[in-house]
């Protein structure tokens, strides 16, 4: 049994040969075991005994004392003997690839608390087929959950995984094995050839399809980031086309770029592009007002020219 105090300040001492006092007993029990600790320095007592089950509760509090006689005493707490390992192993378990870098494990809960001690949770050891259990790397999640996600992992790889218990006193069994084959990776190609247009109420941004190679995932679509220039926060778009109508405020500059997204996880993101601020005193958009006085340009000066020459015949 291990009981941690702070020191008591000098000052507060009053007097020579200061010491502390640990009362303790078994919960349920009537009689104090008294241990006397005659550093004045001393924050920690522990006490050995090989016959005290472990995570057995104690009642304890600590007193003083110095030449003149005993203090007061401190509150009563509750402590508890050192724990035993965990003695089962969770079971049950099994692991989904969730991308080319995570999965998910899932396990079936040891009993929570035991007469020998407490769960506080689990260990997942996990290594790739070419490497071995001596290099496991390992997740700890704590409580009682019954499922973790493993990430940083290579993609179109085999995993072993097992699972443990732990307690205070260290870690318990382990699970069976299991395995999983994370999913290939996302392309490595960015989109590219990225141009836009205006329209009435925004922009519509354009790109050109990319295509997986044989060792990658094939694009199920594409994802849109953008944001205002003057602000932090992006916002996303989902899109399964080549192209999106994005509607945008015409009173700030845009940052854009886009990216693929597979069973693998996300690909790469493009080079950024801006979006300049489009707005002008009477609310036209600069990118339609120029389009529009280029055609109608164009119409007039087609119709000047057929006049001239019906004026000659």
């Amino acid at each position: 049994m291990d009981n941690n105090t702070f020191p008591v300040p000098e000052e507060l001492q009053n007097g020579e040969g200061f010491g502390y006092v640990v009362a303790f007993r078994l919960l349920g029990t009537t009689s104090w075991m008294k241990a006397a600790v005659t550093s004045a320095d001393a924050s920690r007592y522990v006490f050995r005994n090989e016959s005290v089950p472990p995570f057995s509760p104690y009642e304890v509090k600590v007193g003083v004392y110095n030449n003149k006689g005993e203090g007061p005493y401190s509150p009563v707490i509750i402590v508890y003997s050192a724990e035993e390992e965990p003695t089962a192993a969770p079971f049950n378990v099994s692991a989904r690839s969730l991308s080319a870098s995570e999965v998910q494990v899932f396990w079936e809960a040891v009993p929570w608390e035991t007469s020998k001690g407490k769960v506080r949770g689990y260990e997942i050891w996990y290594w790739a087929d070419d490497e071995n259990e001596e290099t496991a790397d390992k997740l700890r999640s704590n409580g009682n959950v019954t499922s973790a996600r493993v990430t940083g992992l290579k993609g179109s790889t085999l995993y072993y995984l097992m699972v443990k218990a732990y307690s205070s006193a260290g870690t318990g069994p382990a699970s069976p094995l299991v395995n999983v084959t994370t999913r290939k990776p996302p392309p490595s190609q960015a989109p590219g050839k990225i141009w836009w247009e205006s329209a009435s109420s925004g922009v519509v941004l354009n790109w050109d399809h990319v295509k997986a190679m044989e060792n990658e995932s094939e694009v199920t679509g594409y994802k849109v980031l953008y944001r205002n220039n003057r602000q932090s926060s992006t916002k996303v778009i989902e899109t399964n086309n080549t192209s999106v109508e994005l509607l945008l405020p015409d009173d700030a500059d845009y940052i854009i770029e886009v990216k693929t997204f597979s069973d693998g996880g996300d690909g790469i993101s493009s080079a950024q592009i801006r979006i300049p601020r489009m707005s002008y005193p009477d609310g036209g958009r600069s990118g339609t007002s120029a389009s529009n006085a280029c055609t109608l340009s164009a119409f007039s000066t087609i119709v000047l020219s057929l006049s001239a020459r019906s004026a000659l015949w």
